[in-house]
């Protein structure tokens, strides 16, 4: 199946918890979003297939990382004020491959039979 907006929104409302970056976004953006992370995807992991759940659960991270406000970071900005509110970023600008979810390395891991390397990268409950 071909990833497209109605079926992102359709997924993206029903299994991702924070989406008011993704459903703030007009259909332009979200096709953006949606081909940034179907073509990363593709590029990173070029061996696998790429499941469309794992491109949704990209875009609503993608979403969020180019919002109004942390677009600013990408772009190299390091503090801005607007209306006496003061925005500070720590660190640099994100890779798109830093930004793939654990969810949708694990997505494509259950759909070709393999484990990715960032899902044994998990928290566990440890007591001292």
């Amino acid at each position: 199946m071909a990833v497209n907006i109605t079926d992102a929104d359709t997924y993206i409302e029903s299994n991702v918890i924070v989406i008011d970056d993704w459903t703030d976004s007009d259909e332009a953006k979200k096709q953006r979003i949606l081909n940034v992370a179907l073509t990363t995807l593709n590029r990173v992991y070029l061996q696998y297939t790429i499941p469309d759940a794992a491109v949704y659960e990209f875009a609503a991270v993608l979403a969020v990382a180019f919002n109004d406000t942390n677009a600013q970071m990408q772009n190299g900005v390091k503090q801005f004020s607007v209306a006496g509110i003061s925005y500070t970023f720590e660190g640099g600008r994100a890779t798109l491959e830093s930004l793939i979810p654990v969810v949708a390395l694990d997505l494509i891991g259950k759909a070709n039979g393999v484990t990715l390397g960032q899902s044994t990268k998990r928290i566990k409950w440890t007591v001292l």
